[in-house]
C-alpha cells in the first residue's frame, strides 16, 4: 500500500490524520482500486492502534471511496461505467447551478484568483498538479456564491472522480481542451453573464463525461 504514513501515538486525532492520509492517497490515484487496506499494516505505519484506523476507513467507506467486500474485508471503491455516467450527470446539474448563483456576487478579487488558477492550470506539466489546479479554478468561482453545501457536494463528487481524470488528461487531449473551456467560462464570468457561465459549466462537464468514459471503455475493453 502506498500512503504516507504519520507517527500518531501522541496525536489526539489520530483518526483524522490517518483518514486524510488514506483520502489523498486514493484521489491521487496512489492506490489502485480493489486494494485492499489491511488494518494491522496501516496501524503499524501510523504507529497507532487498529481503532483509529478502522474509523478512517468507516469514514471513506462512506464517502464511496472504500467498499467492504467478502472475504477481502475493506478495499478501495471502484466506479463502474453505470456510475461515472451518473456522477458526472449530477456534477453538470450541481456546478452550472451554483455557477448560476455565483456569478452575480464575484468581485474583482475572486476573479483575479480564478484568473491565476486558470494560468496555472494552462502551464502545469504534472498531473498531480492538474487535478489539484482544477479543483481550485472551479471552486475558487463557486465559492463566491456563499454556498457551503454545494461546495461539499462538489468536493464529494470529484473525489470520487480525480484518480480517473488525471488519467484522461494525462492519456488524451483532456487538458488542451480544458484548458480553453476554462477560459470561456472566465470571460463569461467577467462579463458577468450568470447564463451563460452556467450553460459553459454544463457543457464542460459534460465534455469531461465523454472523454473520460470513451477513455475507460477502451482500457477496460482491452482487460
Amino acid at each position: 500500500m502506498n500512503f504516507k504514513a504519520v507517527n500518531v501515538a501522541q496525536s489526539k486525532s489520530a483518526t483524522e490524520i490517518v483518514f486524510d492520509s488514506l483520502r489523498q492517497a486514493i484521489i491521487m490515484g496512489e492506490m489502485e482500486d480493489g486494494e485492499p487496506l489491511r488494518q494491522e499494516e496501516i496501524a503499524k505505519a501510523f504507529n497507532t492502534s487498529r481503532i483509529p484506523v478502522r474509523e478512517a476507513i468507516a469514514r471513506l467507506e462512506q464517502l464511496g471511496l472504500v467498499e467492504a467486500r467478502r472475504y477481502k474485508g475493506a478495499v478501495v471503491a471502484a466506479i463502474s461505467i453505470e456510475e461515472f455516467d451518473e456522477i458526472f450527470d449530477l456534477r453538470a446539474v450541481v456546478e452550472s447551478d451554483a455557477m448560476r448563483r455565483a456569478v452575480p456576487l464575484m468581485t474583482k478579487a475572486s476573479l483575479a484568483e480564478a484568473r491565476s488558477y486558470h494560468v496555472a492550470f494552462a502551464a502545469a506539466t504534472e498531473p498531480e498538479e492538474w487535478t489539484a489546479l482544477n479543483r481550485k479554478f472551479h471552486c475558487c468561482l463557486y465559492e463566491a456564491a456563499n454556498s457551503p453545501n454545494y461546495l461539499k457536494v462538489i468536493n464529494g463528487l470529484l473525489d470520487r472522480l480525480d484518480r480517473y481524470l488525471r488519467a484522461q488528461l494525462s492519456l488524451t487531449d483532456g487538458m488542451e481542451r480544458a484548458t480553453q473551456e476554462h477560459e470561456s467560462i472566465l470571460a463569461a464570468c467577467e462579463a458577468g453573464d450568470a447564463e451563460h457561465a452556467a450553460a459553459l459549466t454544463y457543457d464542460h462537464v459534460q465534455d469531461a463525461k465523454a472523454s473520460l468514459l470513451n477513455y475507460l471503455k477502451q482500457k477496460r475493453e482491452k482487460t
